[in-house]
């Protein structure tokens, strides 16, 4: 019996491929050094070839004939369809957290946002990861399985844009203030201004990663 993707060598080579990808480790418009990938993960091409072509199938690899696997480049055209199709999804999902989170969920949005705080004032970056747990907990607190699905693919994609944009303490300053809001929002079951706050937030992210593509 063939073992689950997530259990096989080709789930472990997917885990640590899309690490790669989105921290910038490989940057975007690098093609996939398949022998170096393998020797480094220590397995063969073949159990590599299918995490690639897992990862191509999430828009974070492009297939090239011939040529082989590229990480995509950002253009301004990409960023806003991705923005248009996370802001419909998330505006949605902010208003199901509004009547539908938990005390529980609550807690973990207001420890997600103190671990932001902590890591931006002793002067370290803000992660994408605690960025994406943010939204994560958000996403469990709408109870929608089905949006969180479509969110998480979008949001690796709008992260693998980001890992070639350089670090804006005022945006990250900015998007934490837009965290607590949202939190604020959720706690009150205010659907509506959850709503507004998320699409306010994913407006200036979009914004500011339009401004940083031009410079």
């Amino acid at each position: 019996m063939t073992p689950p993707l997530h259990l096989s060598l080709a789930g472990q080579a997917v885990d640590v491929l899309r690490e790669q990808v989105l921290t910038g480790e490989i940057p975007p418009g690098s093609r996939v050094n398949e022998v170096e990938v393998a020797q480094k993960l220590g397995i063969s091409r073949g159990p590599l070839r299918e995490a690639i072509r897992h990862l191509a199938s999430e828009g974070l690899l492009t297939l090239v004939p011939h040529r082989g696997a590229f990480v995509p480049d950002a253009s301004p055209d990409d960023v806003r369809a991705l923005f248009e199709l996370r802001t419909a999804l998330e505006c949605a999902a902010a208003e199901l957290a509004a009547s539908r989170r938990t005390d529980v969920d609550l807690v973990r949005l207001h420890e997600v946002c103190a671990a932001s705080r902590s890591n931006y004032h002793a002067g370290q970056p803000f992660p994408y990861r605690l960025d994406l747990a943010f939204h994560q907990t958000l996403l469990d607190a709408a109870r929608s399985p089905y949006i969180a699905e479509q969110v998480r693919l979008v949001q690796q994609r709008v992260v693998l844009l980001r890992s070639a944009l350089e670090d804006d303490p005022p945006h990250q300053h900015a998007s934490m203030d837009d965290h607590d809001e949202l939190v604020r929002a959720i706690e009150d079951g205010d659907a509506a201004r959850a709503s507004t706050v998320m699409r306010r937030h994913l407006s200036r992210v979009c914004a500011q990663m339009l401004t940083s593509l031009n410079h």
